[in-house]
């Protein structure tokens, strides 16, 4: 594989398929700057774009609107892919032909390609889970339990089911690898910078130390203000209180306390 890859600095006029796995708050720029034309591109970015409140695909049909378009997303740390360990991902994509496309160019006997025709639904799981994985760092950076992370995780995939519904995915595609699957990884898995991020929030470390600690991006960061912007009037506490306790607008003991004194009512 390595012997296969080659740098440059251009798009190789016989390339195939793009895979453009830059972050989705520089996905604007580097789609200007490159302006590949005619070509299939294969987003690998999660969240929203903080300006506009857009999806990853959103943006890229917002530059450039003559591309075949697929999202590939799911519950993977990208080092834990590199080493050959088992893995699952879905590539949504209202093409079906490049859904297949995707799954022979990518997939291998380690890598399992899943397509979904419900690219909506599929972008936002992938920039969701990343708020709820916040909040479930921050329940247990806290010490509030492994109680209190299940009973987060769970009614955040109740947030994840009525947005998908409100913005016209699917809640089946929710219940799968890039709903529930990603939200499960990113809010139990060590290396998940969101539920990394949300412990050291709960053990009382400011954003701004934590972040200016870091090389890498935390998605969750910048996704959750245009997250509850793009819902509307989506009832979505939990990404409420996340978006509220990055802005500084709730403490994390204030928004722990709001969730906790929510009405009572049926599941």
């Amino acid at each position: 594989m390595q012997d296969a890859l080659e740098l440059r600095s251009d798009i190789p006029a016989n390339a195939q398929l793009l895979l453009w796995t830059v972050p989705t708050q520089h996905l604007r720029s580097s789609l200007s700057h490159l302006r590949p034309v005619g070509r299939a591109i294969v987003v690998c970015a999660k969240g929203l774009e903080a300006a506009t409140h857009l999806l990853p695909l959103e943006v890229v049909s917002d530059v450039s609107p003559t591309h075949r378009l697929a999202i590939l997303t799911g519950p993977n740390f990208a080092h834990e892919v590199a080493k050959g360990l088992p893995a699952a991902t879905v590539v949504a994509s209202t093409d079906a032909g490049l859904r297949e496309q995707v799954r022979v160019m990518l997939g291998t006997n380690t890598f399992r390609l899943y397509g979904n025709d419900d690219p909506i639904g599929a972008q936002l799981g992938g920039a969701a889970k990343n708020v709820i994985a916040i909040a479930a760092g921050a329940v247990i950076g806290r010490g509030l339990g492994e109680n209190g992370r299940a009973a987060l995780v769970t009614r955040g995939l109740s947030e994840l089911c009525r947005l998908a519904i409100a913005l016209g995915g699917r809640a089946e595609t929710i219940m799968g690898l890039s709903g529930l699957g990603d939200l499960l990884l990113t809010c139990t898995g060590p290396s998940s910078r969101n539920f990394s991020l949300g412990c050291a929030l709960g053990r009382g470390e400011s954003l701004s130390k934590i972040l200016a600690g870091r090389s890498a991006v935390t998605e969750g960061v910048a996704t959750a203000a245009a997250l509850v912007a793009r819902a509307g009037r989506v009832d979505l506490p939990i990404c409420h209180a996340v978006a509220d306790l990055l802005a500084g607008v709730k403490t994390l003991d204030q928004a722990i306390g709001q969730l906790m004194s929510r009405p009572q009512r049926d599941e």
